[in-house]
């Protein structure tokens, strides 16, 4: 079985690739947010303590032969980071990455994260935030920081340009050879 990490920017398609590469391989799909944040209302306000947030990564991945993990876990995850037979990097361009983000956060929020919504200072921040990306140092979630933690991995790293239509993307990956045999074994 395959046990493979997307990671890349927020807005990159880390989900979106891991749900549908899941979804094609007959495997379990993890998200990083459901582990690293508490089911609040608004969402993504409260993190959960670093250790109870790795007990369940762990815990969830032994559950399944393989698994996608999507998003960034690397100041917390460490442990799950031995299981990863390829790390798949997503970048795109930051104007796209951004309008991602914002339809997004309508679709999912709509008028709450409008001028007096009871979200709009918490989405205001977020996009912030996600805007920082490519320019913040490595002490946060970073391109910096994402280019410092690939550079320890020991398992192969795959870094497509998530613009491309998603069928695309899941075949890159499906023919990488640290996954085609996996996948092969998988079918069997």
């Amino acid at each position: 079985m395959v046990h493979i990490h997307i990671m890349g920017a927020s807005g990159s398609g880390t989900t979106s690739l891991g749900h549908t590469l899941a979804e094609r391989l007959d495997i379990a799909h993890l998200d990083t947010d459901d582990f690293f944040w508490l089911p609040t209302d608004p969402p993504f306000t409260t993190p959960r303590d670093a250790e109870e947030r790795i007990r369940l990564l762990l815990a969830e991945a032994a559950r399944h032969d393989g698994w996608i993990l999507s998003g960034s876990a690397l100041k917390w995850a460490r442990q799950i980071e031995p299981f990863y037979d390829l790390v798949v990097f997503l970048r795109i361009e930051p104007e796209l990455r951004m309008a991602r983000i914002r339809a997004r956060e309508i679709a999912r929020y709509g008028d709450r994260i409008g001028p007096g919504g009871d979200m709009e200072i918490k989405s205001g921040e977020f996009m912030e935030w996600a805007a920082s990306y490519d320019t913040a140092g490595p002490e946060r979630r970073s391109l910096a920081a994402h280019e410092q933690w690939l550079e320890t991995q020991t398992a192969p790293v795959l870094r497509l340009d998530s613009s491309r239509e998603i069928d695309d993307l899941v075949a890159e990956v499906l023919l990488h050879p640290a996954i085609a045999a996996g996948a092969v074994r998988q079918r069997r």
